[in-house]
């Protein structure tokens, strides 16, 4: 393998992927640099969150191969691809509501680390959790909210809980599908800054319909079309392709 593919956290090399004759990825290539937030954007149906799926070993391609680093995930499970640190947060709210913030990522903490496969086993049991829970709940900003049944979080805290989970599997390369979805202007800003902050000595995959956010937060931009890569590159430069003005901006206005 090149010095330059080691530089890479995950590629995505001529991916096809259909449901029921109906093709959805089309020989797609796409190359992640470690240590770099690299936004997907394109219109609905342009195959943002398939590929996802794929990346994350939810959905297996018809064609193509995955590899993260030197290893090839093609066919790796979810759980498989989760163990090696890729690790997806969902679209749709993951959280359990009537369980307390701390709990919720004890939870996840609990599937890592194979204690009681019971829903939150016994406090004595999982006590040996609290910490790195916390750890993580620290770090997306929820110190305050840790005895909070989940369902009484407001929305933007809902979602930095979700990314708490996530993060407190230690992730390698983190995929986060429009993140910011159903967010108020005032939960934006908050969940820009900590995006970058978990950041921080990782790889980041985002799938953003919000292109201040995009702007913000992002090294490098793919833009998919109809299952197929129309461009890459920077923000401004992907901003000014006119390709993408036409397919995507509606002109430059967004």
């Amino acid at each position: 393998m090149s010095g330059e593919e080691h530089q890479y956290a995950l590629q995505a090399t001529g991916i096809v992927k259909s449901f029921a004759g109906f093709v959805v990825l089309d020989d797609l290539t796409l190359s992640i640099r470690a240590g770099t937030i690299h936004a997907v954007i394109g219109p609905n149906g342009a195959g943002k969150t398939t590929l996802m799926g794929v990346l994350s070993g939810f959905l297996r391609p018809n064609a193509g191969t995955v590899r993260f680093g030197e290893r090839d995930i093609t066919h790796a499970g979810p759980a498989a691809v989760a163990q090696l640190g890729i690790v997806r947060s969902f679209q749709i709210n993951s959280i359990f509501p009537h369980m307390t913030v701390l709990e919720n990522v004890k939870v996840a903490l609990q599937a890592r680390t194979g204690l009681s496969r019971r829903v939150l086993a016994g406090r004595t049991a999982t006590a040996i959790l609290d910490d790195p829970a916390r750890d993580a709940l620290r770090v997306a900003g929820l110190d305050d909210y840790v005895r909070t049944t989940a369902a009484t979080l407001p929305y933007g805290k809902k979602r930095a809980l979700e990314l708490a989970i996530a993060i407190s599997q230690e992730p390698r390369v983190l995929l986060l599908d429009e993140p910011t979805s159903g967010m108020g202007a005032e939960d934006i800003a908050p969940t820009i800054e900590l995006i970058a902050r978990l950041a921080e000595g990782r790889t980041v995959v985002l799938v953003e319909h919000n292109l201040r956010v995009v702007e913000h937060l992002c090294d490098r931009v793919s833009v998919l079309e109809r299952g197929k890569l129309l461009t890459e590159g920077t923000y401004d430069e992907v901003r000014a392709d006119p390709h993408v003005i036409e397919a995507y901006l509606g002109g430059g206005k967004h």
